[in-house]
């Protein structure tokens, strides 16, 4: 049975060779205007979107809902015009200065306590919530994020899981999941992703420290997710595969 948590997916475009980005981790802008419409899309049927830091360094701001029938669309369901955009960062050392902060957007940070104080520090005082765990704490200051969300295991690493049962609880019940590949893996290390879209992108970038779609430490053959194949279309030059990750019975 699936933990309580939102419905998770991960939509990213790739290289023929499985890059997401280049070897100096450049933003990825190789995909088409198709692929961007098929990713807005998907953030548009989403309550909340989730990327780390090094996503957010890479092209200083997230992608918003701008297709005007989409937009529609949301206020129909009763939902407002942008989902809710959570940087999720160990450390929190992000630039205030980049135009993240400026775009008109609800913006959470998911971090850890020590994250919360160097962010702190790197601000002046407006008044802000904090959260650690599922307790609201006195109120903190950050004027760049709605809300800082604290979930730390006893190793002092985000614990992601009960993040994403957090989230749950507040009503968030589709997220979808932008990158980069030691986020995607850690999710897909604890079983908590439920769908993939990739776009295969006709090039090849190559390179042995270019990021793929799954980073951190990999997973042994027999032990690695398990994926069922839903779809696959091509549109051009690009191929968009859907996929299911497969779960036992028990």
């Amino acid at each position: 049975m699936l933990q309580h948590r939102p419905h998770t997916t991960v939509v990213l475009a790739m290289s023929v060779d499985g890059k997401i980005a280049d070897f100096r981790r450049s933003p990825a802008r190789f995909g088409s205007r198709v692929d961007k419409a098929h990713l807005e899309k998907q953030i548009a049927a989403s309550d909340a979107v989730l990327f780390g830091a090094g996503t957010l360094r890479a092209y200083g701001t997230t992608l918003t809902v701008s297709d005007p029938t989409l937009v529609e669309l949301r206020a129909k369901e009763g939902k407002p015009p942008q989902p809710v955009h959570i940087v999720t960062t160990h450390s929190a050392n992000l630039n205030p200065e980049i135009n993240f902060f400026k775009q008109p957007i609800r913006r959470w940070l998911l971090t850890t306590k020590a994250g919360t104080l160097l962010w702190k520090r790197r601000l002046q005082t407006l008044p802000s919530t904090i959260r650690t765990g599922t307790q609201e704490c006195s109120p903190e200051f950050s004027p760049e994020f709605e809300q800082i969300l604290v979930f730390e295991t006893p190793t002092r690493e985000i614990d992601i899981s009960a993040a994403l049962r957090h989230l749950a609880n507040i009503d968030i019940t589709r997220l979808v999941v932008l990158g980069g590949g030691e986020l995607v893996a850690s999710l897909l290390g604890l079983d908590l992703i439920d769908e993939l879209w990739l776009t295969v992108c006709p090039l090849i970038l190559g390179g042995n420290t270019a990021p793929t779609p799954a980073g951190g430490k990999g997973f042994l053959s027999d032990l690695a997710p398990k994926l069922q194949l839903l779809e696959v279309h091509t549109v051009e030059q690009e191929v968009f595969l859907h996929y299911r990750l497969q779960r036992s019975a028990n």
